[in-house]
């Protein structure tokens, strides 16, 4: 991660906020840029440092200013050593333009073993924009044991499905006991749905092994039903959130079209087999059952 600046070699510039030339500790990105930073803040603040510098006594330096001791290699780019220096040192922090430079972050602040940036890093990580990017979240928190964290990241990642190549990547950075708990969350939600929708006590008129007319009582097929629980099934598949079922989407849905138009086929009857209402508050019942996060 580091290496002494070889003798005679000076780095290009320093940067703006580091160039005190009080500061007795100096950082070159692998950028070539400078940071002067003082003993007592990396000593204080980095596990790292404290251990590096452990035979480094600053009032025996031999010149004054930021000469004293070798600069020190970091190999991180100019972009995430700012943003970490400026978190230890107290000083303002840009905003966040990803969450791949959060990322990166993170990885020097845990390998300085830097528990300042650290809390702050956590205090941020359920932003909005971050949350837009939710298995790449979840790796992240998970990786660091952030359990509540863990949970919402788990929660926004319901809208997608897990399958997708496009997101292949960013589930490969997760673990696999959390990745294990992100599918079993996924599946689970998808089979406890369908096994609500199963239920003959909540839906009786679809799910009845007999189903008679409630104006006539003829007989009557219920096999629009069995394709609209089809449908909403392979839905929950590929959407784990349910947030499409009983929308202005599944309205649109031939198989939905099919199941509430449906109607008794006695000639003077023409009853309808299924109330509309009430059978989408029901789905939408089943739905808000279901668990939430890991």
């Amino acid at each position: 991660m580091m290496s002494t600046k070889a003798a005679g070699r000076e780095p290009r510039t320093y940067h703006p906020q580091f160039s005190s030339p009080e500061a007795d500790i100096v950082l070159i990105s692998s950028e070539d840029t400078a940071y002067r930073v003082p003993y007592f803040t990396l000593r204080n603040t980095c596990g790292f440092f404290r251990n590096l510098l452990s035979s480094y006594t600053p009032h025996l330096g031999q010149t004054a200013g930021g000469d004293k001791l070798q600069p020190v290699e970091v190999v991180e780019k100019d972009k995430v050593l700012t943003k970490v220096l400026c978190m230890i040192c107290g000083l303002h922090t840009e905003n966040w333009e990803s969450i791949s430079e959060v990322d990166d972050a993170l990885s020097l602040v845990q390998k300085w073993d830097a528990p300042g940036p650290l809390s702050i890093i956590r205090c941020a990580i359920t932003a909005p924009m971050f949350l837009a990017d939710p298995v790449r979240l979840y790796a992240i928190t998970t990786r660091f044991g952030w359990d509540e964290e863990a949970r919402v990241a788990s929660t926004q990642t319901l809208t997608l499905n897990l399958y997708d190549e496009d997101i292949r990547s960013d589930l490969e950075r997760v673990s696999s006991r959390p990745l294990m708990a992100l599918f079993r969350l996924h599946r689970g939600r998808r089979d406890e749905f369908k096994r609500l929708v199963d239920c003959e006590g909540r839906f009786a008129a679809g799910n009845s092994a007999r189903l008679l007319c409630l104006g006539c009582g003829e007989g009557m097929s219920n096999h629009t039903w069995r394709e609209l629980k089809a449908r909403m099934f392979m839905e929950m598949d590929r959407r784990p959130l349910g947030d499409t079922l009983c929308g202005l989407e599944m309205e649109e849905w031939p198989e939905a079209i099919a199941c509430w138009e449906a109607k008794c086929q006695k000639t003077d009857c023409g009853r309808l087999n299924y109330n509309k209402l009430s059978t989408l508050r029901d789905i939408k019942d089943c739905v808000d059952r279901l668990p939430l996060h890991i």
